[in-house]
């Protein structure tokens, strides 16, 4: 798994999901999977099929959680004067009229109302350290695009 970046917010927020996850939710899936195994034969019994994939998909959470954590680079907001992690930029391609603004670090940071822009993806990299009136090149996936850095702002 690539490095996450994450504000410590986001940290705080998924520590407390995996608690949730691995005590209280744990405990209550268990349960349910009890109550349906009372129903009878389990192989026609759809509340028992449910709990077990409600089972699967919180166990698939845990681990993703955990790996994140693991590997996560804890970053504080920077002054907001050049493109990096826990930043929000505002960008403009190829001289458009509209720009569109990202958050960039990690999707688990989930803002509302952005897109997420990866550290590690093309577009990513190319802003990497940019300040605002910057132009920086990216390639796409059928050309090459010129990006002007309009603002930069800490989260």
């Amino acid at each position: 798994m690539d490095q996450v970046h994450l504000t410590p917010d986001a940290q705080t927020r998924l520590q407390k999901e995996l608690a949730d996850r691995t005590g209280p939710r744990r405990t209550e899936i268990s349960r349910w999977i009890e109550r349906a195994r009372e129903h009878g034969d389990i192989r026609e019994n759809a509340d028992y099929d449910a709990a077990k994939n409600e089972q699967g998909i919180n166990e698939a959470r845990v681990r993703h959680i955990e790996a994140i954590l693991r590997s996560a680079i804890i970053v504080e907001s920077s002054g907001g004067k050049v493109v990096g992690p826990g930043t929000i930029v505002e960008i403009r391609m190829d001289n458009a009229d509209e720009t569109t603004q990202y958050l960039v670090g990690s999707i688990e940071e989930r803002p509302e109302g952005l897109d997420v822009l990866s550290v590690s993806s093309p577009l990513g990299r190319a802003l990497a350290g940019a300040g605002p009136g910057q132009v920086v090149e990216y390639a796409g996936p059928r050309r090459t695009f010129h990006v002007e850095v309009v603002s930069v702002r800490p989260v």
